[in-house]
């Protein structure tokens, strides 16, 4: 099993750091989570999850505090502005100072070797909820969703349109871990940050045949001061009917959110029949739900 660093206790700060038998696991769990939201109500009973977050959120943070609280744990939301990392603390000490009052942090930031700082010196599980490099969270509920949709997830093809950005790069090591083939369309200069995948330029190529459609927003956060050139590069990455209709008959449409209509995407697809982004955006609890319960409730990967 691939990891990044020697931890005292099991992380996850990228899809890869999961085999494929544990990442099929986690989506049987969260199943079965969907099923019995309740099932394991105690298993978090009288400890708390440090939820530390240098960016927004919507899904994440309020997924992870309901997965928190299903499992009878408390919840603790944190901000920068909050702790003393703004007077100079370093990360890897306040990581070690929550390790004696939680039971796991969960932690989005931007660079992902603030990720292994942090695990490296926690005593207690460390989540990746987002950095600038991977997304495993998001990935757990894009293979949940599409398992759901079609049946299983050997086999299919996946093709990711826009920006090979962090979200990109989690779905192409979920891809290796579950048989499912992904393929990247991006302009010149916005390949993915790691290997794994087919890569072209041309949209329509990459959505030939494709069982699922992915596409992400053009401008991240962190990247406004860049925003008119990236939205020059992508223009011809739109998913718009058109692009849609070159996929499979049975195709969808998936998406992270938030969404920019007229942007990365039309209102047209999104708010279309195909569309599965309120069920893939649904599916961010149960899987949260499992894999919290599998690294810090008392469950097993």
């Amino acid at each position: 099993m691939a990891t990044l660093q020697t931890t005292k206790v099991r992380s996850l700060l990228k899809v890869s750091d999961l085999d494929s038998s544990e990442f099929e696991r986690l989506l049987d769990s969260a199943e079965a989570f969907k099923e019995q939201p309740d099932a394991h109500a105690d298993a978090l009973r009288g400890q708390t999850v440090a939820m530390f977050f240098e960016k927004p959120s919507t899904r994440t943070r309020s997924s992870f505090a309901a997965a928190a609280y299903r499992l009878g744990g408390l919840p603790l939301s944190l901000r920068p502005d909050e702790l003393q990392l703004g007077r100079g603390e370093p990360i890897g000490d306040t990581a070690r100072v929550l390790s004696a009052y939680m039971s796991a942090i969960i932690i989005r930031t931007f660079a992902q070797t603030e990720l292994e700082e942090v695990a490296a010196a926690a005593d207690v599980p460390v989540i990746n909820a987002l950095s600038d490099t991977h997304h495993p969270l998001q990935a757990l509920a894009d293979m949940l969703t599409l398992r759901e949709r079609f049946g299983r997830l050997d086999g299919l093809k996946l093709a990711y349109v826009g920006d090979g950005n962090n979200v990109a790069n989690s779905l192409i090591e979920a891809g290796a871990l579950t048989g499912v083939e992904v393929v990247v369309a991006c302009p010149p200069g916005y390949e993915p940050g790691i290997a794994g995948a087919a890569v072209t330029h041309d949209p329509a190529e990459a959505v030939e045949g494709a069982h699922a459609i992915y596409t992400d927003v053009w401008v991240s956060m962190g990247e406004d001061a860049e925003r008119d050139r990236r939205l020059g590069d992508l223009s011809r990455y739109q998913v718009n009917a058109a692009l849609l209709d070159l996929a499979a008959p049975d195709a969808i449409f998936l998406h992270c959110l938030p969404a920019h209509r007229g942007e990365e995407v039309t209102a047209e697809v999104i708010d279309g029949p195909r569309s599965a982004v309120w069920q893939q955006a649904a599916n961010r609890l149960p899987t949260e739900q499992a894999l919290l319960y599998a690294l810090a409730g008392g469950g097993a990967l």
